[in-house]
């Protein structure tokens, strides 16, 4: 992937990844941050919970304790999120850096909203609230049937407690995700996530071609 001259021009690009459990995520993460790099971008790598000292610390309590209400949860994961945006997505985007990030705030509507019961009028609040203004650029989510997700997750093990959940919960999560992407259709690609990793690797070079603007 070769960048044009306006990819490399004033502020970077903020790509999310989002789907349920043993959707990938990760694996793509890296493998799109490497082409990016291949191609000369200046890229950050990250995740939530997490990406920053305070975030980390956050991430060990989500999730190695619950469960939590769904309110305190959401402003669990927000208050995360806060510190992300602040000590290093803002400061990398503001850089011209490209920043790739193995979550963002469509998982908290997707696990804490349709998997838990948080109203969207919450978590529009809190965005509100943590994020200021910024929002994705692009998102691909990772769409993939629970059973087939959570098998991937639990071969892997120790299993955190989301993982342990029921069937039904990430069903709800899984339609909560194409919710959010039949909502924003401009933002969000959805992605065949049952397709081997290569495979998933080019529909998402595709997709930052298509959205933005950056060659093949």
């Amino acid at each position: 992937m070769a960048p044009d001259g306006s990819a490399l021009e004033g502020r970077g690009r903020f790509i999310t990844l989002e789907g349920g459990e043993g959707a990938g995520k990760t694996t793509l993460s890296r493998a799109l941050a490497a082409a990016l790099a291949e191609g000369g971008l200046p890229v950050l790598r990250t995740r939530e919970p997490g990406g920053a000292p305070g975030a980390e610390a956050v991430r060990a309590l989500i999730l190695g304790q619950g469960p939590w209400d769904p309110v305190a949860e959401a402003m669990l994961h927000f208050a995360a999120r806060r510190e992300h945006v602040a000590r290093s997505l803002e400061p990398a985007l503001a850089a011209g850096i490209w920043v790739v990030c193995d979550r963002f705030a469509d998982s908290t509507l997707a696990y804490q909203g349709a998997g838990q019961g948080l109203s969207r009028d919450v978590w529009e609040r809190l965005c509100d609230l943590a994020l200021g203004p910024l929002r994705p650029d692009l998102t691909l989510v990772l769409d993939l049937p629970p059973e087939r997700g959570m098998s991937r997750a639990l071969s892997r093990g120790d299993a955190n407690r989301y993982e342990m959940q029921g069937e039904a919960f990430h069903n709800r999560v899984r339609a909560g995700f194409l919710d959010i992407a039949a909502r924003e259709p401009g933002r969000c690609a959805v992605l065949d996530a049952s397709r081997p990793a290569d495979e998933v690797l080019s529909l998402s070079l595709a997709a930052l071609c298509e959205r933005l603007g950056v060659p093949a």
